[in-house]
Order: C-alpha cells, then structure tokens, then sequence
C-alpha cells in the first residue's frame, strides 16, 4: 500500500511528510518526524518499529543512509517493508523490498524523497518528485499537497482511495500541521479542505504556541486575530 513524500524544506528547514493509500488511517503509522532532526515514512506492510528506532538515530546525528541499513538488517521482516529517511542535513535513503507489490519503487534526491508500492506504475512517483522540484513557488505544505495530487494523476494506489495525511515540524518538537483524513472517499480533497480550514485560525495558533526560546508563548489574543487574518488572506491570494 501507499505513497509518500519526505522534504526538507530548504527556506524554513522544516520537515514535512505527505502520505495517502488505499488503507485506513495512514497518518497513524506511516509518518514520522520532529524538527531540526528529520523525518521518515514505513509503508508497505509497515514496521512502527522503524518510526521508533528511526527517529531516535536521527537524534543522535546518523545519516539517513546509514539509518536505513541499520533498521532493515535488524528486521528479518526487511523485503516485505518499505522505508525512506532524510535526516537533519537534506541527505535521504530509502529501501523498497523486493516481496513489496509491484508497482513499486522509489526516487530520492537531495532534500526530498518518494516511494510508493502498489502503484499504478513509476509514473505516480515520478509524477510526484518533479511536481514538488518544480513548484518551488508554493508554501511547503502546498508543495507537498501538489506533489501527491501530480501522482494521483498519474493512477496513484492502484487499488483506490481511502485516507491520507500531511505533517509539516517548523521549529520545534511538536508539529506545527498535523492533518490526518482516515476513511473518504477523495482523502486528498478532504486534506486539501482541512488545510484550507487550518488557515481559519488553527495556525495563527499555533504561531502562538510555548517554544524553547519563548516558554509563555503569546497570550496577546488581538495578535493571534491578526495573525489569522493574514493567514486567511494569503490562502484567499492564492485561490
């Protein structure tokens, strides 16, 4: 089952994940990832293991390479997974088992990585890096949000659609965008309109929220209207 996309969004260095399948709930075990660190996606027959065990190497400073080799010498459930990492500096590395169901694969450059398995064919996942390489002029989740659109295009899961889901880590551990559709019939559209509604006032919100370098946060209501006021306008500019 599914498809996703890993980035490190090169003018924020935010983390993002974006994942749909023909699965319920992908968003409960797929995605994975914190900022400053990086993220990962386990898909196929997924290992939760790997979302563990992977962002604790992440943590501790290994290359996604090198996190990749580890998880799957240690899994002897290895060609039935897939997996792919990128880690704090933009480096990825991905695994695609060989008892995965065709189509399946994966693409990874600096920055970004794809991967996906009972796919339509390759071009859902190439369908999917281009887009993302190419719109550099959207906000990173809107980047992300294109990118599987493009590979749904192209067939996306090749059994249907039931759910999928977007996390994006700014600055701090928690994430600042955690949406997650579980069962629809068009997941992508229902996690394009829950973005849409983020904008209503939950990111303003979240722009309020405790950090390391600001532990009260800003309990200023007017800013938090202000600020999504102006969240509102940028989504209205660009629909």
């Amino acid at each position: 089952m599914t498809w996703s996309i890993i980035a490190k969004d090169s003018e924020t260095g935010s983390f993002g994940v974006a994942v749909t399948t023909k699965f319920f709930a992908v968003g409960a075990l797929c995605p994975h990832g914190t900022a400053k660190i990086g993220a990962l996606a386990t898909q196929a027959l997924v290992n939760p293991l790997y979302g563990i065990d992977g962002m604790r190497f992440l943590a501790e400073g290994r290359s996604a390479e090198e996190i990749v080799a580890v998880l799957i010498a240690q899994d002897p459930g290895r060609e039935s997974r897939q997996l792919h990492v990128i880690d704090r500096d933009g480096r990825t590395a991905a695994h695609t088992g060989r008892d995965c169901i065709d189509w399946c694969g994966h693409l990874t450059d600096k920055g970004v990585s794809v991967a996906g398995n009972m796919l339509a064919g390759p071009n859902v996942i190439e369908a999917t890096l281009e887009t993302y390489k190419r719109r550099i002029d959207l906000p990173f989740a809107d980047r992300l949000l294109a990118a599987l659109d493009a590979g749904q295009s192209e067939g996306g899961d090749k059994r249907g659609k039931q759910s999928a889901a977007l996390k994006v880590w700014r600055d701090e551990p928690y994430p600042m965008l955690d949406l997650r559709v579980d069962d629809h019939p068009e997941p992508l559209q229902e996690l394009r309109r829950l973005h849409g509604v983020a904008h209503e006032r939950f990111l303003a919100f979240m722009d309020a929220m405790a950090t390391r370098s600001n532990p009260g946060g800003v309990t200023d209501r007017s800013w938090i209207d202000q600020r999504a006021s102006e969240y509102q306008a940028r989504l209205a500019s660009r629909t």
